[in-house]
């Protein structure tokens, strides 16, 4: 199979050359532009959760053998979750060379959490499916790199560390509140302001509530805890 330029250096930015290139080609193709003739990538979305989570766990143990499964746990779900697939399908670029239906292009969809990271599933089962684990581990290890190392800090839920830092000084917990919305309806922004009793508050915007107060909480714990 005769691949396309956009093709050929997503794969040097992935850092595999697949035997077979129909299963990379697969992987990249989302719902929106699949037919009977041409699957979509959610089978291989499905394996390659699997496969994934085989490798990150198995890194984590290696990592740090003195860690129970209570200390594990939590590291491990940082690494595999939905954002941290799309924070690493953006490091190789992985929206470019995503292949959508026009609606989905046109509402941002290379730039989506969800897309991207169910594209990197994709991408990891298609690698297994070309040259087994041998071959897909590598690829993880260096793609998640760094962030195994400093998985710990990575589990640290700045919600939770920000509700305990206020129970500790006998507050209650953090409210958050939607102090804005923008963008069209096919792409919100959010904007979320979390304040504590003290009057202390902080503000973020992103693309879900979720993360728009996740990064609040972050950036008043930050404060906090530099004085």
């Amino acid at each position: 199979m005769k691949l396309s330029a956009d093709a050929r250096s997503f794969q040097t930015r992935l850092g595999y050359t697949f035997r077979t290139p129909e299963l990379m080609i697969r992987a990249l193709t989302h719902p929106s532009i699949a037919t009977e003739t041409r699957p979509s990538n959610q089978r291989l979305e499905f394996l390659g959760d699997r496969v994934l989570n085989l490798l990150i766990a198995e890194a984590l143990f290696r990592a740090d053998r003195f860690a129970d499964e209570g200390q594990l746990a939590p590291r491990y779900n940082a690494l595999v979750r939905k954002e941290t697939c799309a924070d690493v399908a953006r490091q190789i670029d992985l929206g470019s060379a995503l292949k959508l239906g026009r609606s989905e292009m046109m509402s941002g969809g290379r730039r989506k959490n969800a897309l991207l990271g169910d594209a990197m599933e994709a991408v990891i089962a298609a690698i297994y499916l070309d040259g087994g684990l041998d071959a897909a581990k590598p690829v993880v290890l260096r793609l998640w790199g760094d962030r195994i190392d400093s998985a710990e800090d990575q589990a640290r839920d700045p919600k939770t560390a920000l509700q305990e830092w206020a129970q500790a000084r006998g507050m209650p917990p953090p409210a958050y509140v939607e102090t804005g919305r923008t963008g069209p309806d096919h792409a919100p922004q959010f904007t979320i302001t979390v304040r504590l009793q003290n009057g202390a508050e902080e503000l973020a915007t992103a693309g879900s509530k979720r993360q728009a107060e996740q990064a609040a909480a972050s950036a008043l714990l930050a404060r906090l805890e530099a004085r």
